[in-house]
């Protein structure tokens, strides 16, 4: 006899994949724009754009234009890129500045983003500059990765993703000495939930990624695990004979291959030989999203090893998945669509599908909550 809470189970039957409107729906898009995208961890800039004394980066998050600035003290600070006066922006793509200094009407900020200076605002009585500031972002430094937050009561980062900053140390000790050497801008005809969802699960990995299975990892070791608002990807890597490219670095963990997908729009990847690489996904709309693919060396020098793995990672996988992505985009917005089941092994595995029911929960949350 069947427990109670097994009965149930039975009763439920397999989850079935989310509706095709969570993806297809421009309203629901609207919907996360406005909260899951603006309450998330979202990657802004590299800290190499900010190395020294105000330098700084703009970039754009959940449809807010945003930049970040090192100040005096060395600390980097992100704000909203708006003029408190009228509204004007304040700085555009990248450069250093000793001040901000807004293009209308010349109001002047420190780089702590208070009021400096203001054409004659001394004429207005009762003017206080002291209350004028800039709209700072909550943003952390994560392994000179730029961070943000518009939620100002978001939890840490640790508290959302832990142990992945350790573990990471450990598997990229030379964090701090790597700078890009590479972006490569991957335009998708898909919602940005189909890409991340495909990124997620091995499960097709064997029929489609030959190089990717076959040269670096060995799919049948293949797993993904929450931790936290992470999905961990670990496996073992291929025999040394049969990889692709030369490992061996010096570095611990230089013969495996892990992944740290930080919920919902960024991925840290070390390839065997201890070589960074990113996935961040920038949500254009409910149909478009693009994927910067980076690839990162010692002060951003032009390394062989790395920049081949790119090309080979640009012409295989990558290539290959965006293909697989506009297909699913396309069969969702058909009539002859009904959701099926996910196939989700209690063993967890490489033919599981249990990190796309993880991510499921958390999207049918973010957007029904």
């Amino acid at each position: 006899m069947a427990s109670s809470s097994e009965a149930v189970g039975m009763k439920q039957g397999p989850i079935r994949s989310l509706a095709a409107r969570y993806y297809t729906d421009p309203q629901v898009f609207q919907i996360e724009t406005a909260g899951l995208l603006a309450q998330t961890w979202q990657f802004g800039c590299h800290a190499s754009d900010l190395t020294n004394t105000g330098d700084y980066a703009t970039f754009e998050i959940a449809g807010e234009s945003l930049f970040a600035i090192r100040g005096r003290d060395a600390k980097i600070r992100v704000f909203y890129n708006v003029c408190q006066h009228r509204a004007h922006q304040l700085v555009k793509g990248t450069g250093t500045t000793r001040v901000v200094v807004c293009p209308y009407h010349a109001w002047t900020y420190e780089l702590t983003g208070e009021l400096r200076a203001g054409p004659n605002i001394k004429a207005v009585e009762g003017f206080d500059k002291s209350d004028v500031c800039l709209t700072e972002v909550r943003a952390e430094e994560f392994l000179g990765f730029v961070f943000v937050n518009l939620d100002p009561n978001t939890e840490p980062m640790e508290d959302w993703f832990p142990g992945a900053r350790a573990e990471l140390e450990e598997w990229v000790p030379n964090w701090a000495d790597l700078k890009p050497l590479d972006w490569v801008e991957i335009p998708e005809n898909c919602n940005w939930k189909v890409s991340v969802e495909n990124y997620s699960e091995c499960y097709h990995c064997s029929l489609n990624h030959p190089t990717f299975a076959n040269g670096v990892v060995k799919p049948e070791t293949y797993d993904i695990q929450p931790q936290g608002k992470c999905l961990r990807h670990t496996t073992e890597c291929q025999a040394l004979d049969q990889m692709t490219y030369d490992i061996n670095s010096g570095f611990a963990h230089s013969h495996e291959y892990s992944s740290w997908f930080l919920w919902p729009m960024f991925s840290f990847q070390v390839y065997p030989g201890n070589v960074l690489n990113t996935y961040h996904w920038r949500a254009m709309d409910a149909d478009h999203v693009v994927v910067w693919r980076g690839w990162y060396s010692v002060g951003g020098i032009d390394d062989e090893k790395v920049r081949k793995l790119a090309q080979q990672d640009r012409a295989t996988t990558v290539e290959e998945d965006i293909h697989l992505v506009e297909s699913v985009h396309r069969g969702l917005k058909s009539r002859g669509y009904v959701p099926g089941p996910l196939v989700v092994d209690p063993k967890g595995g490489v033919n599981s599908e249990h990190p796309v029911m993880h991510l499921q929960a958390w999207m049918r949350e973010a957007i029904d909550g």
